[in-house]
């Protein structure tokens, strides 16, 4: 049967309408590839309440995660107005009010869908220890109205408390191998790898109560009391760490004064101090240098409430007085001593120190003081030589975030934190993309085409 022109117009459109249609079915469908979609973030908080001040940084890290472990950065630092913690013994409930201006920038920075999960936890160091030794009562009345207030927020508080000596080590070393890279590190191919064996640093940290140092020693820790570990993107680590209570900077200067003050006439309203430059001359007020947990000595009956402090600059003498606040006949004979009898492998590699000292002028008094007793304690105390003095680094941030435990917490954290599966979906290149309209839309012509023609003939 032969066909009339119209109706071979019409199988035309016909085919060709389905020509178009399996081509851009094949384009959609064969070049299509599953791509992820960008994944949620999360957040946490920690506030880092030291003897001196307390301080809250914000943390965030892609939902995801590499290895179990979170790949976190800084998103918020903030120092909460007035002393640390521990300062509020006459006055707890405003130790906990004192966190309040920190706490409401830090949930600014937080989606208000996503405050329920974020974790919140304030560790305390050092001060807060010492106030423990001191009167666990006016401690407990700080930690109780500290997590009131933080209890309160709507956030996941994982609580308020001590944090342990070891931990605090520990955690300053996982923060600064992160921050440089050491741990893991992005490639040039786009993605996380573990960088080479032998690059981890040491991590040395000065606070206003306590020093500590952490590395990876050169063998086995003999004293497995003095050993962390813990696994982080997939690897297991461990190092030497230890803390001493006692040893930071403000608890030396008192220490320092009240060994002065007991190797003078301490009936005497006056004392010569070696570490202060000549010519000075200040009051200090004698209640709360018996009241440290750190002085062992106790106030001599009939001392004055104030003594009068007056400069020699003798800078031999400052570092002998210095020394003397170590025990340093404890360790002789022992290559795996530092002092006070504690066990510490040979330092190996290259150290980081959190340089975090104030620097107004109330304290310029002290920089003598405190410069010889840095040299006394790296020298002496932890065993750096001249050869191995150049491997260390002084820094308050390394790569854009602040040094210190409260990173390695977090880091730590997000092992606990479960990861969510990225979403999946299809999708094709812009040129197929394009190509694909064009065939959609040469069907769709062609499939009005046979219809408006099917429709003008059956009038005819």
């Amino acid at each position: 049967m032969k066909l009339t022109g119209k109706e071979r117009v019409l199988a035309a459109l016909l085919g060709a309408t389905a020509a178009l249609a399996v081509t851009a079915l094949i384009l959609i469908l064969v070049e299509a590839t599953s791509v992820r979609l960008p994944t949620d973030t999360k957040f946490g908080i920690v506030f880092d309440a030291g003897s001196s001040h307390t301080s809250l940084f914000v943390y965030r890290w892609p939902a995801d995660k590499e290895n179990d472990t979170g790949v976190v950065s800084q998103a918020l630092a903030c120092k909460v107005e007035g002393p640390g913690i521990s300062s509020y013994t006459s006055n707890p409930a405003q130790a906990g009010e004192s966190l309040r201006g920190c706490l409401e920038e830090a949930l600014a920075v937080i989606p208000e869908a996503q405050r329920p999960q974020t974790p919140l936890f304030l560790g305390a160091t050092a001060g807060m220890r010492l106030l423990s030794q001191k009167n666990s009562s006016q401690a407990g009345d700080i930690f109780a109205a500290v997590t009131q207030v933080l209890g309160q927020a709507p956030l996941d508080f994982r609580g308020a408390e001590l944090l342990a000596s070891q931990d605090e080590g520990a955690l300053g070393w996982i923060t600064i191998n992160y921050v440089l890279g050491l741990l893991v590190k992005y490639s040039f191919s786009g993605e996380w790898i573990r960088p080479p064996e032998g690059t981890l640093v040491g991590a040395l940290d000065m606070g206003g109560a306590s020093t500590q140092i952490t590395f990876v020693p050169g063998g086995p820790v003999l004293d497995k009391s003095t050993q962390a570990a813990f696994r982080l993107y997939g690897f297991e680590h461990s190092v030497y760490t230890h803390s001493y209570l006692c040893f930071g900077r403000d608890q030396m200067l008192t220490r320092l004064l009240a060994g002065l003050l007991q190797a003078q006439s301490r009936q005497a309203l006056r004392v010569r101090h070696p570490c202060y430059h000549s010519g000075y001359r200040g009051t200090v007020s004698l209640a709360p240098l018996y009241e440290s947990p750190c002085v062992q000595a106790t106030a001599p009956p009939g001392l004055p409430q104030s003594l009068t402090v007056e400069g020699t600059g003798n800078p031999r003498a400052c570092v002998s007085a210095t020394r003397g606040l170590f025990n340093f006949s404890s360790c002789e004979g022992r290559e795996d001593c530092a002092f006070n009898g504690v066990y510490q492998p040979p330092v190996r590699g290259q150290f980081y120190v959190e340089a975090a000292w104030p620097g107004q002028q109330p304290w310029l008094r002290d920089h003598c003081a405190s410069g010889l007793y840095m040299l006394t304690l790296l020298l002496e105390g932890y065993g750096f030589t001249e050869e191995t003095w150049p491997s260390i680094e002084f820094r308050k941030q390394a790569g854009g975030t602040d040094i210190g435990w409260a990173l390695g917490y977090m880091l730590n954290l997000t092992n606990m934190i479960p990861a969510e599966v990225p979403a999946q979906w299809r999708a094709e290149s812009y040129g197929v993309w394009v190509a694909s309209v064009v065939f959609v839309a040469l069907t769709l012509a062609a499939i009005l085409a046979a219809a408006a023609a099917q429709l003008l003939w059956a009038r005819d």
